[in-house]
């Protein structure tokens, strides 16, 4: 797997593209697509992103298009689009696919209106294409820097799993294979509403035993509504699952709890966007997370705060003492 797709040039789709070209051969060939044309032009005659990933040197190997054609000979797709744009530009890709062309999901979210996962979602627009999910502990920045890193790549052919491993695995990005898509789904996208939810803590200056107990309690929540959906414990535990919540609720270098911590200081969501061309997928994903667990009849008290506090239907403090004055309860 010597010619890899990575389609979407934010920071993190950048990061991957640098991790796709230390790999392989020599004749590793890695191509780029990215939505606005300064972008493609920068990578390609500058080897750097300056819009999502400044100051940060790109491997020469990787080749920046906006042309979806021009994926058509590739042996594997890492799919990092935002999440909510999943469906749309898989639909547009895939046509200029080979017939099975592995797609590996690298974006974190569920779907608003549907509250479908990025798996259900592929496997509507994609059909016959084998699908994989990576997610876990990363942050762009680091990964770009080939500072080390650890991940897990869920895919339930595990002989394709493998391949897809040694194609994109190296000694500082270390995937580690699992069966379970839907425990590696559900950890990533339920970290970015709880990371939200630890910004406003930091953001308030509630102290940090409050933003460990919110942790805490968040991954009971995730643990929950991912037993509820098929998923395995041990998965939720691992990298994708407690991995990834431990360093996106710990570093404001997280968008979705550096957002919270705007919030927390009593900044609007208008107020925090306006000042971003980045995604924090929280805020899409916490309506449909929480839309999700009633359909499954989990309780999940934090996720309903940062929706409500998104959406404008509570203030940070009404949300804040909602959640102290609830019943006094057993921890399990």
């Amino acid at each position: 797997m010597d010619n890899i797709g990575v389609i979407g040039a934010g920071a993190w789709g950048t990061a991957l593209a640098c991790v796709a070209a230390r790999g392989g051969s020599k004749d590793r060939k890695v191509t780029l697509w990215a939505r606005e044309q300064e972008v493609v032009s920068t990578i390609n005659h500058k080897h750097v992103n300056d819009l999502y990933l400044p100051a940060i040197p790109l491997e020469t190997k990787i080749f920046a298009t906006g042309n979806f054609a021009d994926f058509e000979t590739c042996d594997m797709i890492l799919l990092v689009p935002p999440a909510q744009h999943l469906r749309t530009i898989a639909g547009q890709l895939v046509p200029n696919l080979s017939k099975g062309t592995p797609l590996i999901i690298c974006s974190k979210g569920i779907e608003r209106g549907s509250q479908e996962l990025m798996t259900d979602v592929l496997a509507e627009v994609a059909p016959g294409h084998p699908i994989a999910v990576l997610s876990g502990p990363s942050f762009a920045a680091d990964v770009a820097k080939g500072l080390p890193t650890a991940v897990t790549l869920a895919c339930e052919d595990q002989a394709l799993g493998k391949d897809l491993v040694q194609a994109i695995g190296l000694p500082t990005f270390r995937p580690y294979l699992s069966d379970d898509i839907i425990g590696a789904e559900v950890g990533g996208a339920i970290k970015n509403v709880m990371a939200i939810a630890c910004g406003i803590v930091e953001g308030s200056n509630l102290g940090e035993s409050a933003r460990a107990a919110l942790t805490a309690r968040g991954f009971a929540e995730i643990v929950r509504l991912g037993t509820a959906m098929g998923a395995k414990p041990e998965t939720m535990s691992g990298l994708s699952g407690l991995g990834d919540l431990i360093l996106t609720c710990s570093s404001r270098q997280s968008r979705n709890m550096s957002l919270g911590v705007a919030l927390g200081e009593g900044q609007t969501l208008d107020e925090i966007m306006s000042h971003r061309n980045s995604v924090a997928e929280g805020v899409h994903t916490a309506g449909a997370l929480v839309a999700l667990a009633r359909a499954k009849e989990v309780e999940m008290p934090i996720a309903e705060a940062v929706e409500a506090i998104v959406t404008g239907v509570k203030t940070v403090k009404e949300a804040i003492a909602d959640l102290q004055n609830r019943p006094f309860t057993t921890e399990n």
